[in-house]
């Protein structure tokens, strides 16, 4: 792993642990007096999950296609087995990050 993906990943794992935390917090009345109530603070973890599972699956299904399209340059006759293996994945990988944002959004609408 290089340094600008660790960076990356770090980044990554740091907003999702706040996107996490956030509703942990939201069961005080207010946080520290800045007018953050339970509800915004509800609202604004939902909304960032969504948000960072928009951003994984996008992530997801970029990789999936660029190893995809590396692999049937590499052996062009293997490449309709290669496109509907990539085609299933990319699909179980969208599945997954719309219903993490469908959590988020009832998160942020509940």
């Amino acid at each position: 792993m290089t340094k600008r993906n660790a960076k990356i990943t770090l980044t990554l794992i740091a907003v999702a642990l706040v996107a996490v935390l956030l509703p942990a917090f939201a069961d005080a009345q207010e946080v520290a007096g800045a007018g953050w109530t339970a509800d915004s603070l509800k609202k604004l973890g939902g909304a960032l999950g969504a948000g960072l599972a928009v951003v994984g699956g996008a992530l997801g299904i970029g990789r999936i296609g660029g190893s995809a399209v590396e692999a049937i340059a590499r052996q062009p006759e293997a490449g309709a087995a290669v496109q509907t293996a990539m085609i299933i994945t990319a699909a179980m990988i969208e599945g997954a990050a719309l219903f993490a944002v469908i959590v988020g959004l009832l998160a942020v609408l509940l």
